[in-house]
């Protein structure tokens, strides 16, 4: 189910197979499916696996962008409550003045200037 949200949502990235087979990323489920067969395994988990990610995709992506389409699965209020984020430190982004690990590296030289206090120095 991962596997087939994952390619129908990246259908642009390619994918190498052992290095024999080239592919787009929506047809990872079923190459996968395929090597499945070809060892022997049975493939009602990896039809099942891409039945409900289809479904998964479709409710999540593709319906609510239709017109007149609404989103479906819906996070329930009580989970929401469980794992709601913390509310934010308002002084996490507040720096101290003497910050542990910074260094002063100075501001450096720029190339091919002179040094001033060696002028002779070889570049």
């Amino acid at each position: 189910m991962l596997v087939y949200i994952w390619s129908r949502r990246n259908p642009f990235v390619r994918m190498n197979f052992f290095g024999l087979l080239n592919f787009q990323a929506p047809f990872l489920p079923w190459v996968l499916m395929g090597f499945s067969l070809l060892l022997g395994n049975s493939v009602i988990v990896d039809l099942l696996g891409i039945a409900v990610g289809h479904i998964y995709y479709f409710l999540e992506d593709v319906f609510p962008n239709q017109p007149g389409g609404v989103k479906l699965l819906v996070t329930p209020g009580f989970l929401k409550a469980i794992f709601d984020v913390a509310e934010e430190d308002p002084n996490y982004n507040v720096l101290p003045e003497d910050r542990p690990g910074g260094f002063n590296w100075g501001q450096g030289q720029r190339l091919g200037e002179q040094n001033e206090q060696n002028p002779n120095a070889q570049q």
